[in-house]
């Protein structure tokens, strides 16, 4: 027997029940269930609501649900900072949606795959991958055993979905400031082959040619980590007219090129204004108090939550995107150049 309503219109689901009423799926799902969270008045809103739109649980899939982990797994690098950052958010957004957080920690020994399979054998349901920097082939194979959800890498593909902030826009933000400040020689110390470090390093070029200072785009090879900014101290000097600012591709590295620089009798921001990339807590210390770029963590990870819930609970299968904003948060490591 064909359950959609006549005249071949879809079959409405939660999200509808969900948008009638004006409240979250998540709170609509556990009307359903039968679980603590909604009011009496919620509740009888919900199924008012369902039957109006001709809305019918599945009870085969109730059943089938109610055999399940409500796992859901996150894999991330315990050395990022920023990850960790990710996670403490994680845990309350996972947490509303009736899931359970299994993280697994990507080392030097322990790869995605390897990863992958330990939260497999935890009956993860779907599995986020923090700032994991998986191929393209390793993200399709992965989506075939589980959801998929990658947050952060710039990998596109027709079996997972993708969480990331608009990395070239951000960094077209931190160009913006420092131009309006009046500097023109404006370096930038990229992320080599990290997440989303090629799409900082275009709008660092295409922000430079925008304000007309293509003669002066200078690239420091570096990557995600404090040593890079200190090594890339040394190449700051070198040249016969020195940037009086830096772009650098992440917070960890904007801080390590801030206590090289100090080391070396450089101030900043007197002698150099420095910009970092992603708003970690580490950028907020009064001692290191770093204009960022800072990414919408909150945002983020519930719209990687609600993504997964999306393949877990209301059958979506075509793969989806969503693109956040970033925002320039100005404190004390940029200034007007001394000359």
């Amino acid at each position: 027997m064909d359950d959609r309503p006549s005249g071949g219109t879809r079959r409405p689901t939660m999200v509808d029940v969900a948008e009638r009423v004006g409240v979250s799926r998540a709170l609509v799902s556990l009307v359903f269930r039968n679980k603590e969270g909604a009011s009496r008045a919620t509740r009888e809103r919900v199924f008012q609501a369902a039957a109006e739109l001709g809305y019918r649980p599945d009870i085969a899939a109730q059943l089938l649900r109610s055999r399940r982990s409500r796992h859901v797994g996150a894999l991330y690098v315990p050395t990022e900072p920023f990850h960790a950052d990710m996670i403490d958010a994680l845990y309350p957004v996972a947490e509303k949606n009736g899931y359970d957080v299994v993280l697994g920690a990507l080392t030097q020994t322990r790869d995605v795959t390897k990863a992958t399979e330990e939260l497999l054998g935890f009956r993860c349901e779907a599995v986020l991958l923090i700032g994991v920097d998986a191929t393209l082939g390793q993200l399709t194979a992965l989506a075939a055993k589980v959801p998929i959800v990658a947050v952060g890498p710039h990998q596109h593909g027709p079996q997972f979905d993708t969480v990331r902030s608009d990395d070239t826009r951000g960094a077209r933000q931190a160009v913006d400031h420092l131009v309006a400040l009046g500097h023109r020689r404006i370096a930038h110390i990229d992320g080599g082959q990290g997440p989303a470090a090629a799409d900082r390093r275009r709008g660092y070029r295409n922000a430079m040619r925008k304000h007309g200072l293509a003669a002066d785009i200078h690239v420091i090879q570096g990557d995600y980590t404090e040593e890079s900014g200190a090594l890339a101290a040394q190449q700051l000097f070198r040249r016969d007219r020195p940037p009086t600012a830096v772009f650098a591709a992440n917070d960890r590295c904007a801080v390590g090129l801030m206590h090289a620089l100090r080391r070396m009798g450089v101030t900043v921001p007197g002698d150099i204004s420095i910009v970092g990339f992603d708003g970690s807590h580490a950028a907020q210390l009064p001692h290191i108090d770093l204009t960022t770029v800072r990414q919408d963590i909150a945002g983020t990870v519930e719209a990687a939550i609600l993504t997964a819930l999306e393949r877990l609970d209301d059958e979506r299968t075509e793969a989806k995107q969503v693109v956040l904003k970033t925002q320039l948060v100005v404190r004390r490591t940029t200034a007007p150049p001394a000359s």
